[in-house]
């Protein structure tokens, strides 16, 4: 079985038929045409470099690696900061080239368990949050439970995708319309 990386998974749980368009007939998004995806990208990467030797004491991390690839069955994706707590347990801390508004995007959520996932198969420990770093928010730090069954969404998501894929299945759209509007593959969906 394939892995999937957690831009499947959010695309997967914002419209499921975004899996079949982009990775079972291979038309693609075309996302490296938007100039701020490709300027986060870049700052993401600055941030990272000049972020190497500060430790979050206030959070309490006792130690961290930075830039980590994991992988497992069915998922894998390169968490910016892999983070060991006082308390015994493990975190996430993704970096956003965001302002915070107030209200945490579930797409920031989602990124943030699907690490949980890898990390927890990885390392072998428990988590039970994650980070987010708003670096346009004057490094902004958030924190975010997560829960068994924010974890179990992920597993069963990736499931889903894996399946999706190899066997060609065109999938439910999205019971929420409005995503549809400023959908890439409006155009080509039947509802």
């Amino acid at each position: 079985m394939p892995s999937v990386t957690p831009s499947h998974i959010i695309e997967y749980l914002y419209c499921p038929r975004y899996t079949y368009f982009e990775y079972v007939l291979a038309i693609p998004q075309n996302e490296e045409k938007y100039s701020k995806v490709m300027r986060g990208r870049s700052l993401h990467d600055e941030r990272l470099e000049r972020n190497k030797e500060y430790l979050r004491t206030k959070i309490g991390v006792t130690q961290k690696a930075l830039d980590q690839y994991l992988t497992n069955d069915s998922l894998r994706g390169k968490v910016d900061e892999v983070l060991w707590l006082k308390d015994g347990s493990m975190a996430p801390l993704d970096y956003k080239f965001a302002v915070y508004k107030d209200r945490i995007y579930d797409t920031y959520k989602q990124q943030l368990f699907c690490y949980a996932v890898l990390i927890e198969n990885h390392y072998k420990q428990t988590v039970n949050k994650g980070f987010l770093v708003y670096t346009r928010s004057k490094n902004k730090l958030i924190e975010i439970a997560i829960g068994k069954k924010d974890k179990e969404l992920i597993k069963n998501s990736a499931q889903e995708v894996v399946e999706i894929i190899a066997n060609n299945r065109y999938p439910k759209a999205t019971k929420y319309k409005k995503r549809c509007l400023n959908c890439t593959y409006r155009n080509i969906c039947t509802q």
